[in-house]
């Protein structure tokens, strides 16, 4: 077996260790004793209506009462939107009650009376991506007009009045709110806004798109009406703008061939620090340097897989960055590969700069070699490109590849790209911050290293007047004219400049404190009106550390089965799965069901995956497209299960993003928001 399966299976059994130390805790007992069982551990909540493992849960609206007994009076308050589970219904005078807990081990809280409830059948969130390039989102109180909007002519036109209406202060009474200013980061800011129901329509102009019904807490007890909803948030004050600040790290390859780029980043950044002192902004925009080669194992004369050379929350000015840079010279060694290691550098980044004192966050790779895959033995992180830029997106940071399209490396170009696109594509500018440089020029380098260095000076030189704009994103080295004559520095204008703006109402919604719109049930479209490519949401699904837990040792079952299935031509794929989950299975009819075709068909994932939004290339293969595919199509797949091993892993180890749901509620219970993309 190789090191990375090793690497695989060995995530997942840490994870499945959990859930298996999780369950023997509760049911561990001395040897020769008999403890007495409590009768509360023999309840469970109810199942929802045709599942066979899913409990009903139900979240709780602004003014619930818990209290002992059904049409008991008082109570005590619980929080808007809290969680529970549903563990007994009883209509007392009426009216409908639950009983409920916070967890699913079988203690109880009280009851609530049903009308103070919202069921939530799945444990789906939805949150906004920056507003930046596109309009606020707007939310209406029935579905049918979001329904009429998307399908009309031209949906940004029929929109329009109604905008203009609300962000004039006038009422609509279709107008439930509208999405903040700000940007909330729910990477830094957890806020909860459950989807109780979602539709996919075809817009009719080439793109699909979802409805979604989404809850909330209102403004004001007892709730706002859409008059008072609908009028527009408070305007986000750009004065808090002036202690905007931007960190610009390099992550570059300094491999042998890397001599003449290395010296050109250091004057660039050089002049540009010259630049940012004469304008009294050493304080707000700090530059930082990573250095990446290859595997230290293969050949140890390479000294490292990826070096911090200068910290941006460290460097002092111009001299003190050049300083600690001057060291950075080429290998002597040639590595193992022709690829290097930049995910490497770029995890190094992602891990080792305090990002939060910064509101502009920036990485620049630079390198003329492709990326060693996660599942080559010579990687340092385990880690492919889709998982690598999961992890920037959390942290708000935007990468921009520079690609020297040397011609030493010829044949590596087409690879390499579709590596650097993927790691550099943003939801913002809703496109892969992919700049490539033809025969690796070095002029062309310093061109584009000079333009985009100095756009985000610009930008934050505007900030620090308190003015909410980009700026120019001309560069301060550099004319539009040439950015008319160049569609490179055309592009890398319109991006920075796009990017400028967003990083801004990101760090205006982190100072300004803003929160979510104030609703408490309401529609929206997942694309803007306007720009139907751009995405105004996105959906995360809440995991436990049990699911977290579960879905890894699915994954692992899969990937061992497929591993299996290519050691011998005699094997089944299917068959394997068969008998490798038969201990794992929910649902053994299906397992065993002989007309089963997919994957998705053999019970494997728990039903808290079923129905979600998005759709699965694993879920949906069969045992002929599994024997049609060759060796390397076959290896592909498991390639990708073994990085979103890794990613559980990530997402287990960050404690800081593990929210509870309920008041009270057991450790267990607590969730991680997990993106769709990260699912198998």
């Amino acid at each position: 077996m190789s090191v990375s399966s090793r690497i695989g299976r060995s995530v997942a059994a840490f994870l499945f260790a959990l859930l298996l130390a999780t369950s023997s805790a509760v049911l561990a007992q001395p040897a020769g004793q008999t403890l007495p069982v409590p009768a509360a551990a023999a309840r469970a909540p109810l199942l929802m209506q045709g599942k066979k493992t899913l409990f009903q849960r139900v979240l709780t609206r602004p003014g619930a009462m818990m209290v002992k007994a059904p049409g008991e009076a008082g109570g005590t308050a619980v929080p808007a939107l809290s969680q529970f589970y549903v563990y007994q219904r009883r209509a007392q005078a009426g009216e409908e009650w639950v009983e409920v807990g916070s967890g699913s081990r079988g203690k109880v809280d009280g009851w609530i009376a049903g009308s103070a409830v919202l069921p939530w059948e799945q444990q789906l969130a939805l949150a906004f991506t920056n507003p930046a390039g596109r309009e606020r989102a707007l939310l209406f109180n029935e579905k049918d007009t979001v329904l009429q909007l998307l399908k009309a002519k031209d949906p940004g036109a029929a929109v329009a009045p109604i905008r203009t209406a609300v962000a004039a202060g006038k009422s609509d009474p279709r107008v439930v709110s509208i999405e903040p200013e700000t940007y909330i980061d729910i990477d830094k800011q957890f806020y909860l806004l459950p989807i109780l129901q979602a539709a996919e329509i075809d817009t009719g102009t080439g793109f699909r798109a979802r409805v979604l019904e989404i809850a909330s807490v209102t403004a004001k007890k007892g709730g706002a009406s859409p008059a008072d909803a609908s009028k527009p948030a408070q305007p986000p004050q750009p004065a808090a703008l002036r202690s905007f600040s931007a960190a610009i790290v390099f992550v570059i390859d300094s491999t042998i061939s890397m001599g003449p780029y290395i010296d050109r980043t250091r004057d660039a950044v050089r002049r540009i620090y010259d630049a940012v002192e004469k304008a009294g902004l050493a304080k707000q925009v700090r530059f930082g340097l990573i250095a990446f080669r290859s595997s230290v194992k293969a050949v140890p004369q390479l000294e490292y897989a990826a070096k911090m050379y200068a910290d941006p929350s460290e460097v002092r000015d111009g001299k003190d960055f050049l300083a600690r840079v001057a060291a950075l010279k080429p290998a002597t060694v040639s590595s193992p590969h022709f690829d290097e290691d930049p995910y490497a550098g770029v995890m190094a980044a992602v891990r080792g700069i305090k990002w939060g004192n910064f509101g502009g966050r920036y990485l620049v790779l630079i390198t003329d070699a492709g990326a060693i895959g996660g599942d080559d033995p010579l990687s340092s992180t385990g880690l492919g490109a889709s998982e690598v830029r999961l992890e920037l997106q959390r942290l708000g940071i935007a990468l921009y590849a520079l690609h020297l399209k040397t011609p030493q490396g010829k044949a590596n170009h087409p690879s390499a790209q579709a590596q650097y696109e993927d790691l550099s594509r943003n939801p913002i500018t809703n496109s892969a911050l992919y700049y490539p440089v033809e025969a690796g020029s070095v002029d062309q380098f310093g061109r584009i290293v000079d333009r985009l260095s100095g756009a985000i000076v610009d930008s934050t030189r505007a900030a620090a007047k308190g003015e909410l704009v980009a700026g120019s994103a001309r560069g301060a080295l550099t004319s539009g004219t040439e950015a008319k004559a160049d569609p490179v520095l055309a592009k890398l204008d319109a991006e920075t400049e796009l990017l400028g703006r967003a990083m801004q109402l990101a760090y205006l919604g982190r100072v300004q404190g803003t929160t979510a719109p104030p609703l408490f049930r309401a529609w929206l479209s997942d694309r803007d009106y306007a720009k139907l490519e751009r995405p105004t949401t996105e959906v995360r699904v809440l995991l436990t550390k049990s699911q977290l837990s579960d879905l890894a040792q699915v994954v692992g079952t899969i990937l061992d089965a497929g591993e299996k299935s290519q050691a011998t031509s005699t094997a089944d794929f299917f068959d394997l799965i068969r008998s490798a989950a038969a201990q794992i299975a929910r649902d053994p009819a299906a397992l065993n069901n002989p007309s089963a075709t997919k994957l998705g068909e053999l019970g494997l994932l728990s039903e808290y995956l079923d129905g979600l939004p998005y759709k699965s290339d694993v879920m949906a293969l069969t045992r002929d497209i599994w024997a049609s595919w060759s060796i390397s199509e076959q290896e592909e797949l498991l390639d990708k299960l073994r990085r979103k091993l890794r990613l559980y892993q990530l997402y287990h180890d960050d404690v800081d993003r593990w929210v509870s749901l309920a008041p009270n509620a057991d450790a267990g219970e607590r969730v991680y928001p997990v993106p769709l993309e990260a699912l198998p």
